[in-house]
């Protein structure tokens, strides 16, 4: 219906006002209140300007000219400074229960994509130990973005850039050194920066248990780099057991140390020397940043000869345009907010568009329990893992309470509602509406199905049709906008829907067999819708409660 909308607005446009513009010259909205009809736009207002009219005499010629050439329209309404509301005719919200229930799983799959590569890159936790709520939030968060934009025909690839040198991970090889040693009476004390968990002591345990005291004696480098070696892969074999059992999994894996061993980052700043796009100060590589509207200059490499964290970023992102990808999301915490716009500067000044990078910046997260923060730290030990809070809310919970607000907001995340079992709890209400519906489509086995639906024209009915009707539409946005918390508020919304509904109106016994009929179409429809959101934020559809 959008699509419709926004064609026939253009050639009214171009035909009345000489303007010939694009798609994107017309939004379609969805208005937050009822009585503002279905769709919106504020096109009138948005040319008004540029042809020297006022918005609701432009609004007026629009609403004269789309009555007459859009059919499922009822009404224009021109309301305020020059908005342009829509109102559907009913026969047109009923239809939408076949197309659902012949759909089935694919209802609101959409085009929005159009096959564009896009690859987004989360997590990308150092391999050091359990993931922290901050890491965990960008999991579901990159998760739930890419199931929605491969519902909307986005080419996705989920990738995860293995932090896997530096100087985090010496400190990793450490503190399982120390682990190892006081196995066998030696007491050392934990340097600053060292990891201090129970996942260092049974990585420790592990090692003494394979090789025993072979590396009380051995070659310090042998042995930390053995160390680090057996660490990282404990490490991160425990972060992607945990992550699968968060329902996130990855498509690919990307080494840091690869592009040290394949001579990747060499290989970009002999790009970048060649463009003239660095020179050497106090013994120092730096990079001509502040000539692409950074701030200042960058170094890339010290002048004891080592890379800084922007390096090898910038090798591992021209590595992702190398594979044929032209679009980049990454995910990354508030506190690497100051390396976006150097980023950008980087694969400007190598010649890829403005526009290529784009990144979402991860609040941070806090968690709650009786009214008190509780305090973290992954260095320290006892910060609140992953597992742990999957077992503690379950999985569904866990994943819903992340992505139920905007990213760029901080979390609070409630340990007390999200362990109740009642409506206060929005992934329990939600998944009690689904629960309802299973129930009376269960009892209804030998009722027969129709395809005419003349009696539904309940406030309600009507209100729950025009909202699946939406479905497609606020899929698309959630896709493009890469925000899974609106499909939330959406999924929520229709679950109050539902919750009211089974409250005032009867299905199995209304007042007619035609309208029992209606009934049980339009719920077996909105069940389809709910089973398809919760894929999309992947939790599960449950059939009973």
């Amino acid at each position: 219906m959008e699509e419709k909308l926004i064609l026939n607005i253009l050639k009214i446009l171009e035909t009345e006002f000489d303007i010939k513009g694009e798609k994107d010259l017309v939004y379609i909205e969805i208005p937050k209140e009822r009585k503002n009809g279905q769709y919106t736009t504020n096109v009138a207002m948005r040319i008004a300007k540029k042809i020297n009219k006022n918005p609701r005499e432009i609004g007026e010629i629009i609403k004269t000219r789309l009555i007459d050439s859009v059919e499922e329209l009822e009404r224009i309404e021109i309301a305020g400074p020059g908005f342009i509301n829509f109102f559907i005719k009913y026969n047109n919200f009923s239809k939408i229960i076949n197309e659902v229930l012949e759909k089935k799983e694919d209802y609101g799959r959409n085009d929005t994509g159009k096959n564009e590569k896009v690859l987004i890159e989360y997590v990308s936790a150092n391999p050091t130990g359990k993931l922290h709520l901050g890491h965990v939030r960008g999991a579901v968060w990159g998760d739930c973005c890419a199931r929605i934009m491969k519902f909307s025909q986005y080419d996705v690839l989920k990738e995860y850039y293995v932090n896997d040198a530096g100087n985090q991970i010496n400190n990793l090889a450490i503190s399982i050194d120390i682990r190892y040693r006081e196995l066998f009476g030696e007491k050392n004390e934990m340097p600053e920066g060292c990891y201090h968990g129970d996942d260092i002591i049974s990585i420790a345990k592990h090692i003494k248990e394979i090789d025993g005291d072979k590396w009380l004696k051995a070659d310090e480098k042998e042995k930390l780099d053995y160390m680090k070696k057996v660490g990282m892969k404990i490490e991160l074999d425990n972060i992607i057991e945990d992550l699968k059992h968060y329902r996130c999994e990855f498509d690919s894996f990307i080494s840091e140390q690869t592009f040290y061993d394949k001579g990747l980052i060499e290989k970009v700043l002999n790009d970048m020397k060649e463009k003239n796009l660095t020179y050497e100060k106090d013994g120092a590589l730096w990079f001509k940043s502040s000539e692409f509207n950074d701030d200042k200059d960058r170094v890339l490499k010290k002048s004891d000869g080592s890379y800084t964290y922007f390096t090898p970023d910038i090798a591992n992102h021209i590595y992702k345009l190398e594979r044929g990808y032209k679009k980049l999301v990454d995910l990354w915490g508030g506190d690497h907010s100051g390396y976006i716009a150097r980023m950008n500067c980087a694969l400007l000044a190598l010649g890829y568009p403005i526009g290529t990078l784009e990144v979402d910046i991860i609040q941070m997260v806090r968690l709650i329990e009786n009214g008190e923060e509780v305090k973290m730290s992954k260095r320290l030990g006892h910060a609140f893992s992953l597992r742990e809070l999957c077992d503690d809310v379950g999985v569904d919970t866990a994943r819903y309470f992340f992505i139920d607000k905007a990213i760029d907001c901080q979390l609070d995340f409630n340990l007390d509602l999200a362990r109740m079992k009642t409506n206060e709890n929005p992934v329990f209400y939600i998944q009690y509406a689904y629960v309802r519906l299973n129930a009376i489509i269960n009892k209804a086995e030998n009722i027969e199905e129709t395809k005419e639906y003349n009696n539904l024209n309940a406030p309600e009915e009507i209100e729950i049709l025009r909202h699946i009707s939406l479905f497609p539409n606020v899929v698309g946005e959630c896709a493009k906008k890469r925000a899974p918390n609106k499909l939330c508020n959406y999924i929520y919304k229709l679950a109050k829907y539902v919750n009211s509904y089974y409250v005032s109106y009867s299905i199995l016994n209304a007042e007619s067999e035609e309208l029992k009929r209606e009934r049980l179409s339009l719920i077996k429809a909105v069940k389809i819708v709910l089973k398809n959101s919760f894929d999309l934020i992947g939790i599960e559809a449950l059939e009973k409660m």
